[in-house]
């Protein structure tokens, strides 16, 4: 069994005031794996009827991309929390995308008139409320 007796406190693993984390290469890295993401999810649930998670595959790709291309410019490399904001961007949209491509059909099929400002405020709403 483990020693439990251990009077020392648990400590974070990155410090909270001294690491970089919401940085404009992680938004952008983000955002554009998240458009890659979203569009192969749409295509896949409009031609398929289902689709894949994209969280793994965007960390792993924002990871080998945040290595690999920063190495070669001489930047510093990316710490695990900037992996961290890369892997949520990505992954949200394509959980949007995802949203938009299920709902837009049930929508159309009961009736509605798809218009691009009410896939717009589905798209929106969907991203705002989760």
């Amino acid at each position: 069994m483990a020693d439990t007796s251990s009077t020392t406190s648990p400590r974070p693993l990155m410090p909270g005031n001294s690491t970089a984390e919401f940085t404009w290469r992680a938004v952008l890295l983000g955002t554009l794996l998240g458009l890659v993401f979203g569009a192969s999810s749409l295509y896949l649930v409009l031609r398929v009827g289902m689709t894949v998670s994209a969280s793994i595959p965007v960390a792993v790709l924002a990871i080998t991309v945040f290595r690999g291309l920063w190495r070669a410019l001489g930047l510093r490399s990316a710490t695990i929390l900037e992996n961290n904001i890369t892997q949520t961007a990505g992954s949200a949209g394509e959980s949007i995308a995802f949203g938009v491509g299920v709902t837009m059909p049930a929508l159309l099929l009961i009736g509605f008139e798809m218009t691009i400002e009410r896939i717009m405020v589905v798209a929106l709403l969907g991203g705002v409320l989760g």
